[in-house]
């Protein structure tokens, strides 16, 4: 029987370390030791990147700026509202449709055709996009993640102890080690609240 490990992960659809750390979740679940219970927040790295001082919120934005991340969040968010299972459908179909199709994650038109293949209720979809309230949801999300984490980029996993890393895969990572490396990552991160950074230096070239 799999083992269930809660997590956090604070994520943002044009991050490529957040499609591939989703990969290796993935291979960990279907190894079947464990089953990684991931809850998905939005981090919007735009929000990040912007500059020094500026006093706006992503969320607080005027809807005739256009925003790849907005878009795609606010898109997440109204697939959820169509159930959990829909909401992950939507989730990956997104994220393969930027990362393995090559299709802008922020047009609603590739929105509109990873809900479809995700089979999804159109016409509710459309709706909810309309709403509003989908904003303060990304926002909720963004500020728990800076003011109660320390969050600062993506992926970003969060255990239910406080335990938390910034975690980085390359695109070569062997699926054949997902689960022994999900158990020294849990180990060393959850169970070691004495570890308080791990960072491999970049040689210079």
């Amino acid at each position: 029987m799999s083992q269930p490990v809660e997590m956090t992960v604070f994520y943002d659809f044009g991050c490529p370390w957040v499609y591939r750390i989703g990969r290796w979740l993935e291979q960990v679940r279907e190894d079947g030791e464990y089953e990684p219970r991931i809850t998905w927040r939005a981090f919007p790295l735009e929000q990040v990147n912007a500059p020094e001082g500026s006093d706006w919120g992503l969320w607080e934005r005027e809807s005739r700026i256009r925003s790849k991340s907005r878009s795609a969040f606010e898109a997440a968010f109204a697939a959820k509202r169509q159930g959990q299972d829909a909401y992950m459908r939507f989730h990956w179909g997104l994220l393969k449709a930027k990362w393995e199709d090559d299709q802008d994650h922020g047009r609603r038109s590739t929105h509109l055709a990873v809900a479809e293949a995700a089979g999804l209720d159109l016409d509710k979809f459309q709706s909810d996009l309309e709403d509003p309230a989908l904003l303060a949801d990304i926002g909720a999300d963004y500020t728990e993640a800076r003011n109660v984490h320390g969050v600062f980029g993506t992926p970003t996993v969060v255990f239910p102890n406080g335990g938390a890393s910034y975690l980085k895969l390359t695109a070569s990572f062997p699926p054949e080690e997902a689960s022994a490396f999900f158990r020294e990552f849990v180990s060393t991160i959850r169970d070691r609240p004495d570890v308080l950074e791990i960072k491999r230096p970049t040689p210079p070239q």
